[in-house]
């Protein structure tokens, strides 16, 4: 169901306000937008007349924002923020030589990212924007040209590609010193960097031994974090043993900043997979960067 607007202000008055609002001043704001100094004020003084109320309350040192523009702005700066990356994306769907990509934080940093520049190497008259975001569904996949989803495919109106598998082992630095490990009862003891996984689907601890029918619980004051990249990065630092992906840390392993401790892996049957929209065919910078991925 479509909401109907009604009584919305004009784009460029909204615009506007929040220009003058965000800068403290109608010259500056003027200067970002183009615009005079007076066209701003008109602008503004648009606005006031369908919120039936001031916005700016003028004195000799300058301006500020009245209850009724703190209320607005509050409002307005999260839906043109939104509205402009919106109209960015479709700017670069529709660019013949930019190819938009959305994955999560994660797979951005650690496995897009360092792709991203090798292909530039290939292909400098292509570039590759992407777009990181942890909240990434299927839903949204058809406003880029592609995205990178974790599961086990088989999602309605989406081509998919799989690109990795997904492997968890515990890792640590590699000069942190630690018992012998001969068992899992052994690792239990190690100070295993714990991870809070309660707003999103990813393994922690206790996932990670259930898969191998052995239960745990964490120790009251363990180390713990609620992102994979935090859990990554403390174990670089040296502060114990933390659950590795294996997409994240094989790279850190081979240069000898990270060891495996032990050799558990678990195996979720799931991947990451390169996916698009099936109702239009890739342009062809798309095409040709899907094909080098694969």
């Amino acid at each position: 169901m479509i909401t109907k607007l009604k009584r919305l202000p004009p784009i460029h008055a909204l615009s506007a306000f929040e220009a003058v609002a965000r800068h403290g001043s109608f010259s500056s704001a003027a200067e970002e937008l183009h615009l005079s100094q007076s066209a701003v004020s008109k602008q503004v003084r648009t606005l006031e007349k369908h919120t039936r109320s001031p916005v700016f309350r003028r004195h000799a040192r300058g301006i500020e924002l009245t209850s009724t523009g703190t209320a607005l702005l509050q409002e307005i700066q999260p839906a043109l923020a939104q509205l402009s990356s919106g109209i960015e994306r479709i700017r670069q769907r529709h660019d013949a030589n930019t190819v938009n990509v959305i994955a999560t934080h994660a797979v951005s940093h650690y496995w897009l990212f360092p792709k991203v520049i090798a292909f530039n190497r290939e292909h400098p008259d292509i570039t590759v924007s992407i777009q990181s975001d942890n909240a990434i569904s299927p839903a949204v996949i058809n406003e880029y040209d592609f995205g990178i989803i974790f599961g086990r495919g088989g999602w309605p109106g989406l081509d998919v590609q799989p690109l990795f598998a997904e492997r968890v082992y515990p890792v640590c630095r590699s000069d942190l010193e630690l018992p012998e490990l001969q068992t899992l009862a052994d690792l239990k003891e190690l100070p295993l960097i714990e991870l809070d996984s309660s707003a999103w689907d990813c393994i922690d601890w206790v996932d990670w031994f259930a898969h191998f029918n052995e239960e745990y619980t964490p120790r009251p004051h363990s180390l713990k974090f609620n992102q994979v990249s935090l859990s990554y990065r403390a174990a670089l630092e040296g502060l114990g043993v933390s659950l590795g992906w294996d997409f994240m840390v094989a790279q850190a392993i081979s240069e000898g900043r990270l060891r495996r401790v032990g050799e558990f892996v678990y195996d979720s049957g799931k991947y990451d997979f390169l996916v698009h929209g099936i109702k239009e065919p890739l342009k062809p910078a798309a095409q040709t960067f899907k094909e080098w991925l694969s």
